[in-house]
């Protein structure tokens, strides 16, 4: 299926097919009170299909969606919900490259590695990446630009493969950013301002790290995921709210085996009926073993 008309031009349909998946063996996933599963699918696509290693995802005031690929890909498609409102498919997927400020595509490994999103409160298109560390806009998030513009980030040294997983619409027309292995700053385009110190310890793998962030549209905080990985296939996810001041309040979602889990590193919050749908992405990493899931809940509870 072709992308919508109102992407425009620049798009390639991508090939793919989905399965339902659930939450899982009884044991794996716990919902806190006032948040339900509301369906999720299994992204199927063929080996050398562009997508794979989906890191992040947002959605779009049409109902349509975004996401990044890893290796220097944005991807576009629609969502699919039944008649009660629960994630039944994606439908019209397409990608094109995400390019340089010279317009044309990323193609190093260091320059292309793609892991965040947000859209701005004025519809701006912010992509982050790892590696060569950086923030840049693609202008509307309804037709992004060919040549971005870089966008202030935090003066911090993140690590060559740890870096702003988690970037979301902050206030006032600014972004706020989580750091995989610790740190939460507020940023506008003349600085940013450090909200949680970068621990003297860095965050490890087999702790709770932020992939994921998105603004709460119910309020004046966040939603993150998070994640966990010990080896060799311990791989646990959280969701959370984050408050402004940067505190994480109590689980909301906690997936593990032997229920249904990935490696999770992206969310999206919309307003749904009174309440708050959050989509949660995996990144299968290109890897067999892994698989690109995306479930949906619903949050009733405001706080």
């Amino acid at each position: 299926m072709p992308p919508p008309a109102a992407v425009g031009s620049g798009w390639t349909p991508a090939a793919a097919s989905t399965r339902a998946v659930g939450l899982g063996l009884p044991g794996g996933a716990a919902l806190a009170a006032g948040v339900d599963f509301a369906g999720g699918v299994e992204l199927v696509a063929a080996e050398g299909s562009p997508l794979h290693s989906l890191s992040d995802l947002k959605l779009l005031e049409d109902g349509t969606f975004l996401s990044v690929v890893d290796n220097g890909l944005l991807v576009h498609g629609r969502l699919r919900l039944d008649r009660d409102g629960d994630l039944t498919g994606l439908e019209g997927l397409a990608v094109r490259p995400l390019t340089r400020l010279d317009g044309q595509p990323v193609t190093e490994r260091t320059e292309r590695d793609a892991e965040s999103l947000a859209v701005l409160a004025d519809g701006t298109l912010l992509v982050g990446f790892e590696r060569d560390h950086r923030l840049w806009s693609y202008g509307p998030a309804t037709r992004p630009a060919e040549r971005p513009t870089p966008l202030r980030a935090p003066d911090f040294a993140f690590a060559l493969n740890d870096g702003m997983e988690g970037v979301a619409a902050g206030v006032d027309g600014g972004w706020r950013v989580a750091g995989e292995s610790g740190g939460v700053w507020d940023c506008r385009p003349a600085d940013c301002v450090v909200v949680v110190p970068f621990p003297e310890a860095p965050l490890q793998d087999g702790d709770y790290r932020i992939t994921g962030m998105d603004r709460d549209p119910a309020g004046d905080g966040y939603f993150v995921v998070q994640r966990s990985y010990s080896p060799p296939i311990d791989a646990r996810a959280r969701v959370r709210r984050m408050a402004a001041d940067g505190s994480l309040g109590p689980v909301l979602v906690e997936l593990k085996l032997p229920g249904t889990t990935d490696n999770f590193e992206g969310v999206a919050a919309v307003d749904r009926d009174g309440a708050t749908r959050l989509y949660i992405l995996s990144d299968d990493n290109n890897e067999p073993a892994q698989r690109t899931l995306l479930l949906a809940f619903d949050v009733r509870s405001a706080r």
